[in-house]
């Protein structure tokens, strides 16, 4: 499968996952609002996601693909599915363990992860509740993880991408049926999230039969912990661990920073990051998914010409749609979350302090894209020590910014401190693969990334102008209206970047059109 299409099907399938996610938050806001009970679940909502970069999508996935796809080319199908059914038993065994130490603490992790809220017995009673019922999704969510790499490492990437859909539909009919058949509707949307996470797995698993992959569990723990492959495939977790452990230290820390500014910051905060991850789940998760297994392949091959051209391609394609995307965010971003989310119980005044926060990820949007774009060149070379160094530094750089800005600006301080950790986290990556001779800036990628900012620039003055004029047009506070304002603007927008980037060359749709549409014999 060409790489253009792969982060097409991973990233189309994406899109209708954070478009069915809008929804659900849609849902989350309308019936929670923003105040005790919402903080409660999102908390709860976080916790399983907090270690789920550790064991599942960070860590573990960063260095299972690599060794499973280089087993695929060196040892064969058979060889490369009974090394995977050794990985996920251990880590099956391992993550049941640690799940009822977890469930058993949960009193202390809940007082450790939202201090502020212990001021309010009965929220922290709630928070322990719903941590307890939301948990397991842990396990099952890693399990899940680890088979969307086996299928992504066999190009089959619709599948792992579409499961996510599942998570929010099946959080949309929990917190419908809850606010009709209970009295307290988010326990029901809490066991909503367990349940889709279980499901996710039966679907995942139907597709892995369909490619005749049956992973059978293997209960010999101490002769697998005593296995090479997998003493090699754990040598490499561990700094992976070490550095998405700094990373959810990171957003532990950012948690209880905000729980401690006011009622309803976390609110807050978790609707602007869901709109941020909307391109950076699309763009930046579907360029990282798809790049990993190929390069991985390409330099076991020795292709290293090839390599560094898929390299270039990827920050090419990642910077020419979150560039975009991070200027209408700047400029819409008070509209986009009256349209989303101003229902029910969620205010305009929850409106402006999300809107503020969200302007402030915004920025760092990009810097977010382009290191998910060069992550996986270290991790396609077995290099899982560097990326650790380079989370420290952020994680550093993120706690001291936090620190400094919290006060004076509040939950706006810390989205901003996020940001700005971004650039510095991006600056490392480009100096490091390239004192390594990993990659280099040829002279027209960097006239493509010049292009891109001059057309984002150009789209955003064209994007300030129209909503300046339409905002005269329909001042009215009518959802109607604003459906329309907004999609007059986008068209602007959208149009006067692809007539520039034509212009400048530096898109061409036509070569697009034919890879993702006239090529599906290479599939």
């Amino acid at each position: 499968m060409s790489f253009i299409k792969s982060i097409a099907t991973f990233g189309g399938f994406t899109m209708i996952s954070r478009l069915t996610g809008f929804l659900r938050d849609m849902v989350i806001a309308t019936f929670l609002g923003a105040g005790m009970v919402s903080d409660a679940f999102l908390v709860s909502f976080k916790l399983p996601n907090l270690f789920r970069s550790l064991f599942a999508e960070g860590a573990f996935t960063s260095a299972f693909v690599p060794l499973f796809s280089s087993k695929l080319v060196a040892s064969g199908r058979d060889k490369s599915i009974e090394f995977a059914a050794k990985a996920i038993s251990l880590l099956t065994f391992f993550l049941i363990i640690f799940s009822i130490l977890f469930e058993l603490a949960m009193p202390w992790v809940v007082r450790v992860l939202a201090p502020g809220f212990a001021e309010n017995p009965e929220k922290v009673a709630l928070t322990i509740d719903l941590c307890r019922i939301t948990f397991p999704f842990l396990l099952f969510i890693s399990i899940v993880s680890f088979q969307a790499g086996i299928l992504n490492s066999f190009d089959r990437f619709a599948a792992p991408a579409a499961a996510p859909i599942i998570l929010n539909l099946g959080m949309i009919v929990a917190g419908l049926l809850s606010v009709v058949l209970f009295d307290v509707p988010v326990y029901g949307m809490a066991w909503g999230i367990t349940i889709s996470g279980f499901i996710e797995i039966i679907w995942l698993k139907y597709f892995l039969n369909k490619e005749s992959i049956r992973i059978r569990p293997d209960f010999h723990f101490r002769r697998l912990m005593k296995d090479q492959e997998i003493r090699t495939l754990f040598k490499r977790i561990a700094p992976g661990v070490v550095g998405a452990g700094i990373y959810q230290i990171n957003m532990v820390v950012d948690t209880i920073l905000v729980s401690l500014v006011s009622g309803g910051a976390v609110s807050w905060l978790y609707y602007a990051n869901r709109l941020q991850q909307l391109p950076l789940g699309v763009i930046g998760a579907a360029i990282s998914v798809a790049l990993l297994p190929l390069l991985s392949r390409k330099l076991k091959a020795g292709e290293l010409s090839e390599a560094a051209n898929v390299q270039d391609k990827a920050v090419v394609y990642g910077l020419i749609m979150s560039l975009p995307a991070a200027v209408m965010f700047v400029c819409l971003a008070d509209s986009l979350i009256e349209l989303l989310f101003e229902h029910g119980r969620f205010t305009a005044a929850d409106t402006h302090k999300t809107a503020l926060a969200l302007q402030a990820y915004a920025i760092g949007l990009p810097c977010y894209v382009m290191v998910k774009a060069l992550m996986p060149n270290f991790f396609a070379r077995g290099d899982t020590a560097t990326p650790v160094k380079y989370s420290a530094v952020v994680f550093l750089t993120n706690l001291t910014l936090n620190l400094i800005l919290m006060k004076p600006f509040g939950h706006v301080g810390i989205a901003a401190a996020t940001s700005i950790a971004a650039f510095v986290s991006l600056f490392q990556y480009i100096h490091g693969l390239k004192k390594r001779g990993f990659w280099q800036f040829s002279a027209e990628l960097k006239r493509q990334i010049i292009g891109i900012f001059i057309c984002t620039f150009v789209m955003g003055i064209f994007i300030y102008a129209a909503k300046t004029g339409l905002e005269n047009i329909f001042p009215a506070k009518h959802i109607g209206f604003l459906i329309l304002k907004l999609g007059i603007i986008g068209t602007i927008g959208l149009a006067t970047f692809l007539i520039g980037a034509k212009i400048y060359g530096i898109l061409d749709i036509a070569a697009i059109w034919r890879n993702l549409v006239l090529r599906r014999k290479k599939v």
